[in-house]
């Protein structure tokens, strides 16, 4: 398939694949540092450190990185994530070298300059404050905060308004120090290039980063419970949520597919029965985030103060249901939607190279399409019962956002889950 991997001398790891038909590329750098590797303390740092890179360097100013990539038709971008920062281009295949030595720079020789620390903290303060008026979205922050409580894991990304205010210029250099380090590194490209010359490439611009192993974070303990804020919307944003299996877990693909027969997607059972068959919601479906060493699943829904009473019986029945199996054709179409998405991934040089990372972070190797696939066909519709079993097991996590006087505790919920399957053994 044209997949090369090769580890550096510091030990950052260089992972492509080649597609010869294409005339981009698309090149990142995948930090396996994010909201979880930061202490209390440094909450959002990771986040904040992300928007700074781009301020400047000791060879660009912030308006050159930007110039530098446009003017040859290119884009750039960052983003951080519970577990990865990310920072990526897309330009045109002859342009990998000017890719790489931007990126480069941008992570071995940011300026952090205090001026513009402070301009960049007052735009993340706006960025916090956009994302709480928005309850889709800050229904999300809640939920994960109730999932992982005290946890690194559980905090928002973004960070709050006194913890970023709080970082100075040598907190963002001492966090870079300790976790923009070669081993916790992977460099990512898919498109027109040729591996050799990129690993050239990676080494010339990323080689001095330091070979020390970056420090380990706090294993993710799923414990559930209950964040619930009340406003004068006219729509309520709910999420319930109960653990799930890691990447690295054996279950990992099968929680994908019990996602999608559940509320993956139109045709699901979500789907038809609360919006089609009975109008109780404007949306509703379900997700499932693995992490490196948990997980967690979770349906969201979009409703009305009125049908709030009538909604949650109907997903925890709903819930219950995917316990006592589901039927075969519900299985294959499953599979078919997860076996599609990886081949439009193939399709994507972007996307692909996201893909690869995460493969070389998670499993140290980018896993075959063949085997990754055959996975997928080993699942059956009593793997999906047994893991639905396991799952709803769990203690609930609840989150909501709005009108939601008619919604029940987590413990009420967890309560009728207890039920509902004591009433299937009677």
């Amino acid at each position: 398939m044209g997949v090369a991997l090769t580890k550096l001398a510091n030990g950052i790891r260089v992972v492509s694949h080649r597609m010869p038909h294409l005339e981009s590329i698309a090149l990142g750098l995948w930090v396996g540092a994010g909201a979880r590797s930061e202490t209390s303390a440094e909450h959002g740092i990771s986040h904040l450190l992300e928007h700074m890179a781009f301020k400047g360097t000791g060879r660009r100013s912030a308006r050159d990185i930007a110039e530098s990539i446009e003017a040859v038709g290119g884009e750039m971008n960052a983003e951080t994530t519970v577990d990865n920062t990310t920072y990526y281009v897309r330009l045109l295949k002859d342009d990998l070298a000017l890719g790489l030595d931007v990126l480069g720079d941008i992570i071995c020789d940011p300026l952090l300059d205090a001026d513009e620390l402070a301009l960049e903290q007052h735009v993340v303060l706006q960025e916090i404050g956009a994302a709480y008026d928005v309850a889709e979205d800050w229904v999300f922050d809640l939920f994960q905060e109730a999932a992982y409580p005290g946890q690194a894991i559980g905090r928002s990304v973004i960070g709050t308004p006194d913890s970023v205010s709080a970082h100075t210029r040598d907190d963002l250099s001492r966090f870079l120090q300790r976790h923009y380090c070669g081993p916790g590194i992977v460099v990512a490209a898919a498109g027109g290039l040729e591996h050799e010359e990129l690993v050239q490439l990676a080494e010339t611009h990323l080689g001095r980063l330091p070979a020390a192993a970056p420090p380990d974070w706090e294993t993710g303990r799923y414990q559930g419970g209950e964040s619930r804020e009340t406003r004068p919307v006219k729509e309520a944003q709910i999420l319930l949520g109960f653990a799930g299996p890691s990447y690295a877990d054996p279950t990992f693909t099968a929680a994908h597919l019990f996602s999608a027969i559940l509320g993956g997607g139109m045709a699901s059972r979500l789907f038809q029965e609360l919006r089609e068959e009975r109008g109780l919601c404007y949306s509703i479906y379900s997700f499932f985030w693995p992490f490196s060493d948990t997980g967690v699943f979770g349906i969201q829904a979009a409703t009305s103060e009125e049908d709030i009473k009538e909604l949650v019986p109907v997903v925890l029945s709903e819930l219950k249901q995917m316990t006592d199996g589901v039927t075969e054709a519900e299985l294959q179409r499953a599979k078919a939607q997860l076996r599609a998405g990886l081949l439009m991934t193939l399709e994507s040089p972007i996307a692909r190279a996201g893909q690869m990372a995460r493969h070389v972070l998670i499993h140290g190797r980018v896993l075959s399409l063949e085997e990754t696939l055959a996975k997928i066909d080993a699942v059956t519709t009593a793997d999906l019962a047994e893991l639905a079993a396991r799952t709803l097991a769990s203690a609930p996590t609840l989150a909501a956002v709005g009108p939601i006087a008619h919604l029940p505790s987590a413990e009420e919920i967890a309560a009728q889950m207890v039920g509902q399957r004591q009433m299937a053994h009677v």
